[in-house]
């Protein structure tokens, strides 16, 4: 999580792009020094923020200029949160999906109601539990740690978890799942793969998410934003890549589109740089 690197893409149809600027918004408050995820309120305007492991299990809404308007504490665990996302009616879903030593049985996405997230200050999150259907050992031997996750979207009635790897050689492997996002507990489908780079553990995808139209999906690393588009259905590898490389390097974790060309990121306050809000245009759209 904490690896900062360069990223070489090799994939059929993926246009590379030259270095792209990352616009700096505003410094994010100190308790948001690990931020893991970011999720877009439009209604409010606020950002959605969490913190991931080790920190409290609390929601912050945050402006644009860095302050935070709302905080609601979640009545449940930060084992490792990672990401959120919003579904169309408005609900929060929030990824406790950070496995590391992919030893977790049981991950869990938290999802809060739209009516307590616009009027609680702590809320109760119904739970969402699922598994891997190709993970059968915890931990597996190594050459086989494919299970931690730093990623998710919704889309259509169901969540969207993006893996990392932590298998030497393999290290830019993500997997896509897809999970219903209703209570309960499920067994997610396994949908396909994607490699960003296989050098090193700095090739993790740490944030995803969709465009406002659906019709985009945004992968993210430290240094490099991936585009994917003119896919069919939920079959995201499948379609384009655009590859921009980000003329700025930090450990960035956090990702939403503001609109349909537009990118808002996030990083962690790490070796006394970064915790900043950020905003990045994809230039070069169709």
């Amino acid at each position: 999580m904490r690896d900062i690197f360069l990223v070489v893409v090799g994939i059929i149809f993926c246009n590379y792009y030259g270095f792209a600027q990352v616009k700096f918004i505003s410094k994010l408050p100190k308790d948001l020094k690990e931020v893991s995820g970011i999720e877009l309120d439009v209604k409010s305007g606020l950002l959605w923020m969490c913190n991931d492991s080790g920190n409290q299990p609390i929601l912050y809404g945050v402006s644009t200029s860095g302050i935070i308007e709302r905080e609601i504490t979640i009545d449940a665990k930060n084992k490792d949160w990672e990401d959120i996302t919003f579904d169309t009616k408005g609900n929060l879903y929030i990824a406790d999906i950070g496995n590391n030593e992919n030893k977790r049985k049981h991950l869990t996405i938290y999802k809060v109601s739209a009516k307590d997230l616009a009027s609680k200050s702590k809320v109760f999150a119904a739970e969402i539990e699922f598994s891997y259907p190709d993970q059968r050992s915890f931990p597996p031997k190594k050459k086989h740690h494919f299970f931690d996750a730093e990623s998710l979207f919704f889309f259509n009635e169901f969540l969207y978890v993006f893996t990392k790897s932590r298998v030497n050689k393999q290290y830019g492997k993500t997997t896509l799942y897809r999970i219903p996002a209703k209570a309960g507990k499920h067994k997610a489908v396994k949908l396909g793969s994607f490699e960003t780079c296989n050098d090193n553990s700095s090739c993790w995808v740490t944030a995803a998410d969709m465009s406002p139209d659906t019709s985009k999906v945004a992968l993210l690393n430290h240094n490099t934003v991936y585009l994917f588009s003119n896919f069919s259905g939920d079959q995201f590898f499948n379609g384009k890549v655009k590859t921009y490389p980000l003329s700025h390097t930090s450990q960035k974790e956090g990702l939403v589109f503001k609109d349909d060309k537009t990118l808002y990121i996030t990083d962690e306050k790490s070796h006394g740089k970064g915790g900043n809000l950020y905003e990045f245009t994809l230039d070069h759209m169709p």
